[in-house]
């Protein structure tokens, strides 16, 4: 039972800021890309009240 618990737990948390930078540098397609978007998490994307 608290196996089940855990795991529902587990699909209801929200991402970290850190993990969703981390997704969004790991989807660019080459360098010129991922520098860009480096820049942007650089200038505070994730970090601006939604």
């Amino acid at each position: 039972m608290f196996g089940s618990l855990k795991k529902l737990a587990r699909n209801l948390r929200v991402p970290t800021v850190q993990e969703r930078e981390m997704a969004y540098l790991n989807d660019s397609i080459d360098r010129y890309d991922f520098e860009y978007r480096q820049r942007q998490v650089d200038q505070g994307l994730f970090r601006k009240p939604l």
